[in-house]
């Protein structure tokens, strides 16, 4: 069987440290939560990839992880595939010295898998709406090596944020990092520079032809870079095109990043919008679909303390709020005069009277004191907002408070993060871009 006829594989790259995401890939302060088991909409990061995968027909996952706790900590939710219908394999701990960078890892586990066909190359800590079928074609159709997921972005949006590429006829014929407009000017036709033609930037999802991929390996020089730090984006692409090897790009419907806690944020209300119908197939039914909502069924006949009453009753008598894309797991306790909306709250949590909840995540378990506003933030799983009427608790502006952490009454965060585990006296006037890492942090600003 030729390396086009086999069934592709997908190879998830699982490995990195999540540090830009932090405190979300914290679970204490010296702890890191594997960036694949981040919560998302009801379910860790890494089963959105295999599902997503599985249901365009992948059913081979071949993953990357680095170092004892990261690679347990996802092997004790995949195991190797059986509750998910597919197979999965790890990487041999003896490779992960290899790991060094994107691209390295991926050359190096591919000789260690022996893998020959189609294998599509993605991260964990990215949800995608693609086509896995216009991938194959666009592959079949250039002859290319390797087949870009890019995403299309305009001339505004691409400059000074993301690596754009320069492409005739589908094949890419260069890459230009995060061009600011005059290098965009220079470098694209004059309808990217007004708008009317988008500009491709890699998503980060690769279809590989593995059997050729390896062939180029073996010349010397890009097998020494590859004991070196070899990155996709940055370097084993680049090095492709110089080298004549055909690379193509294929566009992609939507691309969500969830490195850091604003893009987590953005990702998050797209997707309960509707953005990205691929995982939201995945979901169970919504109970509304205008307005969008999943809400477990033992939350809807949950009571709350202060009246007695379940949620759907609350919500027949408009004492609760429910807007637009809202996600509740189970067993979740909604007092009165709750509003919410593109908001994601996890199992079993507690959410006071006259809470506010818009553009974010409640984790598991949390308990978010009466009257707390919480807009655009993060909230971990155990968290306590330790809110009531007098002195209301304000999140916004993409804060984060890690599992565990405690805010007192009246605090107010805006753009601030907060690690696991800490507890936060009311202090006045925290600059945005803050960051409570340690008790000592916390005595420093109490100070």
């Amino acid at each position: 069987m030729s390396g086009s006829e086999q069934e592709p594989v997908a190879i998830i790259l699982a490995g990195g440290r999540g540090e830009r995401a932090k405190p979300i890939t914290l679970e204490s302060a010296d702890y890191i939560r594997s960036k694949a088991l981040i919560p998302f909409a009801g379910r860790p990061l890494i089963e959105w990839v295999v599902q997503a995968c599985r249901a365009q027909g992948i059913r081979r996952f071949h993953v990357v992880a680095q170092g004892q706790e990261n690679r347990s900590q996802i092997k004790s939710l995949l195991e190797h595939g059986e509750r998910y219908g597919v197979e999965v394999r790890y990487s041999r701990p003896a490779l992960d010295r290899y790991n060094v960078g994107s691209g390295a890892a991926t050359l190096h586990n591919l000789e260690q898998w022996d893998l020959t066909g189609p294998a599509l190359v993605l991260p964990v800590d990215s949800v995608f709406e693609f086509s896995l079928e216009n991938l194959l074609a666009a592959q079949r159709r250039t002859g290319a090596v390797v087949t870009v997921a890019s995403v299309e972005r305009g001339c505004a949006d691409v400059a000074g944020k993301y690596g754009a590429m320069l492409a005739t006829g589908g094949l890419v014929r260069g890459f230009v990092e995060k061009p600011d407009a005059e290098q965009i000017a220079a470098s694209f036709p004059p309808g990217v520079v007004d708008g009317s033609i988008p500009i491709p930037t890699n998503a980060g999802m690769y279809l590989v032809d593995c059997r050729r991929l390896r062939e180029v390996t073996r010349r010397t020089e890009l097998k020494r870079l590859a004991q070196q730090r070899l990155d996709w984006g940055g370097d084993l692409l680049p090095w492709l095109v110089r080298h004549g090897l055909p690379v193509a790009a294929q566009p992609i419907a939507a691309l969500g990043d969830l490195g850091n806690v604003q893009d987590y944020l953005e990702t998050l209300r797209d997707v309960l919008s509707g953005g990205y119908p691929q995982m939201n197939r995945l979901m169970p039914p919504p109970r509304s679909l205008s307005p969008r909502h999943w809400i477990h069924e033992s939350t809807l006949a949950t009571r709350d303390d202060l009246t007695g009453t379940t949620l759907a009753e609350k919500m027949d008598r408009g004492r609760v709020v429910v807007g637009e894309g809202v996600r509740i797991g189970r067993h979740v306790t909604i007092g009165p005069d709750v509003r919410l909306e593109y908001a994601d709250i996890g199992d079993g949590a507690d959410l006071r009277e006259g809470v506010q909840v818009t553009g974010s995540y409640c984790g598991d378990a949390a308990i978010v004191g009466a009257h707390a506003r919480i807009a655009d933030s993060y909230v971990g799983p155990m968290t306590e907002i330790r809110s009531r009427r007098a002195a209301p608790v304000l999140l916004e502006r993409y804060s984060a408070v890690g599992d565990g952490a405690q805010l007192s009454p009246g605090s107010a965060l805006s753009g601030v993060q907060v690690y696991p585990r800490l507890e936060i006296p009311r202090l006045p006037e925290i600059p945005r871009g803050t960051r409570f890492t340690s008790p000592d942090d916390v005595l420093r600003w109490a100070a």
